[in-house]
C-alpha cells in the first residue's frame, strides 16, 4: 500500500510493516511476522525493486511480532538489523517480557489477532543472531535518514523512528490506533506494555515532531496530527 511518494505499508491494521523507499534504496521499519515475506517481495516487485535494494531493517523494539522476517533478511541477504541497545537481548531471544496486557480483552478481537498471527507464522519466532545497536538521537545512514527517538515504556528499548523524507514517524508500540485485544480504534496505549506509566510519559518525546503520518505497528495509519494522537492516547490512558 502506497501512503506517500517514499512511504509504503504491508500487512494490515493488526500487524503492519513499513517501507521507506528512495533512490538510494529501501529501509524497512519493523519486520512484522514471518509470513509477511511474500507481501514484502510482492510490494518491492510492484515498485520495480527487490530484496537486494533493502539497505537495513530498523526495529522499533524487540517483540516477536516485530521480528518476523528480520533474521531471514540478515542471514540470507546480508541486511543489517538495527535495534536499541536496551532491547538487543530481547531481539535475540535472550530475555522475555512480562508485560501488562493493557486493561482487558474481548474474545472476538483477541481471536482475530491470534488467528492472524498464527496464519502468518507468529507461533514460531526466529530471533536475531546479530544486531546493530542504536541509541536515542542516532541518525542512521540508511535511505530516508531515519532518526531514532527513545520511547522506553512498552519495552526498555522501544523507539520511534522519524524520517522527514517519508514525512512519517513510525511509533512502533509506543501507542496504537487499534487495540488488538479489544478491537477499539483510535490512538490509545498499546497492550503488552512493560511499564504503562513510563510509556505514557515517553509520548512527550514525540511532541512537535513534524510528520504528516504517525504509523503504529498495530492499527490504521494516522494523519490527524502527531500532537493530537498524543493527546488522545493520554486521555485514553487515564
Amino acid at each position: 500500500m502506497k501512503l506517500g511518494t517514499h512511504l509504503h505499508r504491508i500487512g494490515n491494521d493488526l500487524v503492519a510493516v513499513h517501507l521507506i523507499v528512495t533512490d538510494e534504496g529501501v529501509t524497512v521499519v519493523d519486520a512484522g511476522l514471518a509470513g509477511h515475506w511474500r507481501e514484502l517481495t510482492a510490494e518491492l516487485a510492484a515498485l520495480g525493486r527487490s530484496v537486494d535494494d533493502i539497505r537495513g531493517v530498523v526495529l522499533t523494539h524487540g517483540d516477536t511480532d516485530h521480528l518476523g522476517f528480520a533474521e531471514r533478511l540478515r542471514r540470507d541477504h546480508g541486511v543489517p538489523v538495527y535495534v536499541h541497545g536496551a532491547d538487543a537481548a530481547r531481539a535475540r531471544g535472550e530475555t522475555r517480557p512480562k508485560p501488562d496486557w493493557g486493561g482487558g480483552m474481548k474474545l472476538g478481537a483477541t481471536a482475530r489477532f491470534l488467528g492472524y498471527a498464527a496464519r502468518k507464522g507468529g507461533l514460531r519466532t526466529t530471533y536475531l543472531t546479530e544486531v546493530v545497536e542504536v541509541a536515542d538521537g542516532d541518525v542512521l545512514d540508511l535511505p530516508g535518514a531515519p532518526r531514532v527517538i527513545g520511547m522506553p515504556g512498552h519495552s526498555p528499548g522501544s523507539v520511534a523512528v522519524h524520517s522527514p523524507a517519508a514525512d512519517a514517524v513510525f511509533a512502533g508500540d509506543a501507542l496504537t490506533t487499534r487495540h488488538v485485544l479489544t478491537g477499539r480504534h483510535g490512538p490509545q496505549p498499546a497492550p503488552f506494555t512493560d511499564d504503562p506509566d513510563q510509556a505514557l510519559a515517553s509520548l512527550e518525546r514525540l511532541t512537535h515532531v513534524e510528520a504528516g503520518w504517525l504509523l503504529p505497528g498495530h492499527g490504521a495509519p494516522w494523519n490527524g496530527g502527531v500532537d493530537e494522537a498524543i493527546r488522545r492516547t493520554r486521555a485514553a490512558g487515564r
